[in-house]
């Protein structure tokens, strides 16, 4: 199938302020724990039950309690979907999650560009936790 190319009037472009990932857990407050012991801060600004934000370097992390009537929606999970975060320490960052009581399911693999491993949140989100080898 050919797919025709389209010229796109860039005289009302957008301009991205800030990127964000959001994620939805009806149990905000045991993803908000997660991610702060994590990240090893807590959120700021932080609604109790309703939302919280994440400050990282180059988006921000958002988290929130989906409104009863968009439950189902928020409900299903997003498998092509991952947080990937760079660490400093794959192996001290493991640790945290073990502690935790999220210990990554599967070993550590080793890429040319470094090394990872994924784990899951609380909410079944996935991550990637890279860490460079340069």
């Amino acid at each position: 199938m050919d797919k025709q190319k389209r010229q796109v009037n860039n005289t009302h472009q957008s301009t991205i302020q800030t990127a964000y990932v959001t994620l939805a857990h009806e149990n905000l407050e045991e993803l908000v724990e997660f991610y702060q012991n994590l990240l090893g801060y807590p959120p700021s600004p932080h609604e109790s039950e309703q939302y919280a934000e994440f400050s990282l370097p180059g988006l921000k992390l958002a988290l929130f309690k989906p409104r009863a009537d968009h439950t189902e929606e928020f409900s299903k999970p997003a498998s092509s979907m991952s947080l990937c975060l760079e660490v400093e320490n794959l192996e001290s960052t493991i640790s945290t999650l073990t502690g935790l009581g999220y210990a990554p399911p599967d070993d550590i693999i080793h890429a040319s560009h470094g090394q990872e491993i994924y784990a899951y949140d609380p909410a079944g989100n996935r991550l990637i936790l890279h860490q460079s080898s340069s």
